[in-house]
């Protein structure tokens, strides 16, 4: 990931992907959604992808016992509804928008496929991309299941630095849009456990954290 966080590996996302920026997808627009609103269902049918304009939206599923599991979290300039590319004739999760208010990119499936092929490096980079969320979460769920709390968020935060951190000195800094419930979310754990963690981190001097950045003093003990 390079420093805006819609560029991936070099090729603007965001430019490419917002119909509004190109003449020939006028016909399009931005759909807003309020806190709440569900953007798809399960089973609904994957003809179009999107892209997070404005807000933030989470991609979720329910456990047989009704347990909301967190997938991802989205924010500007991330794609979700992608496995439409690889031949997903229906949607398997629900993707809610989080934020109000929150502006989606759509863009249908043949118009995406034509983008992909007049731009090889971007129909490329869309597939690592995909593979990339694919190894992520399994990662996530593998840590789920065997790994305690803190080494989750600890994995988490080297992860995120990983894709999206900036070397200042010794520090390493990480810009985010994401609410201590959010990490609690994608964790899979409670807020109070991610707050009491941040402060023994914070306490220890491994980090110090806000609400839109995180700076990693301490890799090596993360």
């Amino acid at each position: 990931m390079s420093n805006s966080i819609w560029c991936f590996e070099n090729v603007n996302l965001f430019r490419i992907l917002c119909p509004h920026r190109l003449k020939e997808y006028q016909k399009d627009h931005f759909e807003g959604f309020k806190k709440g609103d569900v953007i798809y269902f399960p089973d609904d049918a994957s003809k179009s992808i999107f892209m997070v304009s404005k807000g933030k939206v989470k991609i979720v599923s329910y456990s047989e016992e009704g347990e909301e599991i967190v997938k991802a979290i989205l924010g500007k300039g991330e794609i979700f509804g992608e496995k439409a590319l690889l031949g997903e004739e229906k949607r398997d999760d629900y993707a809610v928008a989080c934020t109000e208010p929150t502006e989606l990119c759509p863009m249908k499936l043949p118009d995406m496929y034509t983008l992909m092929r007049e731009n090889e490096k971007f129909g490329l980079s869309i597939y690592k991309l995909i593979g990339l969320r694919i190894k992520k979460m399994e990662r996530r769920f593998e840590a789920l299941l065997h790994k305690d709390v803190k080494t989750r968020l600890c994995e988490f935060l080297k992860e995120m630095a990983d894709e999206n951190g900036i070397e200042s000195g010794s520090e390493v800094i990480v810009n985010h849009f994401l609410t201590q419930k959010d990490f609690a979310d994608l964790i899979g754990t409670k807020r109070e456990t991610v707050t009491r963690l941040f402060n023994e981190l914070k306490q220890d001097g491994v980090i110090n954290y806000s609400r839109k950045e995180i700076r990693i003093r301490e890799m090596e003990n993360l």
